[in-house]
């Protein structure tokens, strides 16, 4: 297991951690992960679609962040839904793990951690996309996440040569106290 800590980042951000995050993401999109961006995508437009996310956010979105001695080297995000008559529902949004930090369990650590921030916000039901057939997919059904349904060719690989699908999923959070749907 990586030794690391995971806690809401805390805006304003200090420079280290724009620089961190912006590394976080410039490190997965160029590892192939489909996390919305394609070739070529260089480290300053990572910091730029930060900077925008961290300005025109809900002040209920909550971002979590696993650090080491490094910094920064995961995130996931909590987006509330912004429909009137959906006040439970978040999406989940780019689970990040830096390269130097995979396959040591740092991605369930964060999912787990955004579950429970995610209860302790008042939000009962979590949606999620993933890309078809990819490593989160595997995760998220470990994690116990209800599989929905697969849309094919929703969007192209960060290389740009082929189309994936990608695979829905949601989660009941609260458990069996929750309301009937």
């Amino acid at each position: 297991m990586h030794a690391c800590t995971i806690e809401p980042l805390i805006t304003p951000l200090a420079d280290r951690d724009l620089a961190s995050l912006a590394e976080l993401l410039h490190d997965a999109v160029h590892s192939g992960a489909a996390v919305s961006f394609v070739l070529p995508f260089g480290i300053e437009d990572a910091r730029q679609w930060w900077l925008r996310l961290l300005q025109s956010r809900d002040p209920r979105c909550i971002i979590l962040v696993a650090r080491d001695h490094t910094g920064i080297i995961g995130s996931v995000q909590l987006h509330p839904s912004w429909a009137p008559n959906q006040p439970h529902r978040a999406d989940i949004a780019k689970l990040l793990v830096h390269r130097r930090a995979r396959r040591a369990g740092l991605g369930t650590r964060l999912m787990l951690a955004a579950e429970e921030h995610a209860r302790n916000a008042g939000f009962t039901l979590l949606t999620l996309d993933a890309k078809a057939g990819g490593a989160a997919e595997a995760l998220y059904r470990r994690l116990g996440w209800h599989y929905v349904g697969t849309i094919p060719r929703y969007a192209l690989d960060p290389d740009t040569r082929h189309y994936h699908g990608t695979v829905i999923f949601y989660k009941d959070v609260a458990g069996a106290s929750s309301p009937s749907a």
